[in-house]
């Protein structure tokens, strides 16, 4: 008798989720992500196209203190939004996560709007033009295929469900006005580390085909800034962007290098640097920290006073308490940098 009327309790908690949800699709339900924990799989979270999604295309199952601060700060900006992270080495939804072992996955698990999933490519990439390459494609003599991996995998979930795209080098400042929106690294140039669509655009559609006719795993990028680019070029005739303002194009908002890149990447190191005078990054929307070309492995060093510091001490609190380790290697409680 006890169980079955739990089971008719959640069954009416769904129920009324999922009312106030069509009732306020623009300011969501946060009561309602909360009872969604408990839910497998992607589709129910994410079919409504207001989704922040991440991927981990590597077996990596502990973030680093940046993938942390990407995905805390994601879910602080858009506290009413789900916020999806796919781990390929994640085997399932429920899988027991410890303090002591995966302090971040535990730390990122603990809030309310962040989401962790099991990354299936197989199925992700199902019912997209990617599902037959990638059938074929010889993994084993692919270069960089982890990011090939991932260029294909993203295109195919904002494809799906919707929403907003990020890397995991991404620090969220402050929420992205725009539906349909690509992010422009220089002009003329777009990137694929952050973009926006509603569900099944036929933009990304275009992608994928793309991705597929033109494959070449050997050239970096080519998957990925390239094949965004070169598709930019085909459905818009954009010009140079002109002061601080967006270009436009039919539904397609192709938005400033200040959004996203205020620091290009030949400056990436400033990130890490201390200034005398901190910037505003008032005309951004977040900080791509172009890890990628980080190959002197910098990160973030409690008590430094760098930027990257004072960045993960106002957007990921949490992970700048818990995560982030001081110069000797070990994690101090600060003053005055509470949970939230």
């Amino acid at each position: 008798m006890l169980k079955e009327l739990q089971l008719a309790l959640s069954v009416v908690l769904l129920l009324a989720c999922g009312f106030l949800f069509q009732l306020s699709p623009r300011s969501g339900c946060l009561f309602c992500l909360s009872a969604l924990k408990s839910q497998e799989g992607p589709e129910a979270l994410l079919s409504h196209g207001r989704g922040i999604v991440f991927l981990e295309t590597s077996e990596r199952m502990e973030p680093t203190p940046l993938v942390s601060c990407a995905v805390e700060s994601a879910a602080r900006i858009y506290p009413e939004h789900p916020v999806a992270f796919f781990l390929k080495g994640l085997h399932n939804a429920t899988q027991p996560l410890s303090d002591s072992t995966h302090p971040a996955l535990s730390l990122l698990s603990s809030m309310s709007n962040v989401f962790l999933f099991p990354l299936d490519m197989r199925s992700l990439l199902k019912d997209t033009p990617l599902l037959p390459w990638y059938t074929r494609v010889n993994i084993s003599v692919q270069r960089n295929w982890l990011h090939v991996s991932s260029d294909a995998c993203r295109l195919a979930a904002i494809w799906k469900y919707g929403g907003i795209y990020m890397d995991t080098d991404v620090i969220s400042i402050s929420p992205i006005p725009e539906e349909n929106f690509l992010a422009a690294q220089a002009s003329r140039y777009s990137s694929n580390g952050v973009f926006g669509f509603l569900p099944h655009h036929p933009f990304l559609w275009g992608c994928m085909e793309n991705f597929v006719e033109h494959y070449n795993s050997a050239i970096w990028g080519h998957q990925g800034p390239a094949l965004m680019t070169r598709m930019l070029r085909v459905w818009c005739k954009l010009g140079d962007f002109q002061e601080l303002s967006d270009l436009k194009c039919l539904n397609l908002s192709f938005l400033h290098p200040q959004r996203f890149y205020p620091i290009p990447y030949p400056q990436w190191r400033q990130y890490y640097q201390v200034w005398d005078t901190e910037p505003s990054f008032n005309h951004s929307y977040a900080l791509h920290l172009w890890n990628y070309m980080n190959r002197e492995r910098k990160t973030v060093v409690r008590g430094s006073n760098t930027l990257v510091e004072h960045l993960f001490r106002k957007y990921c609190p949490r992970t700048y308490q818990d995560v982030v380790r001081g110069p000797e290697g070990s994690v101090t409680k600060a003053v005055g940098t509470g949970s939230s």
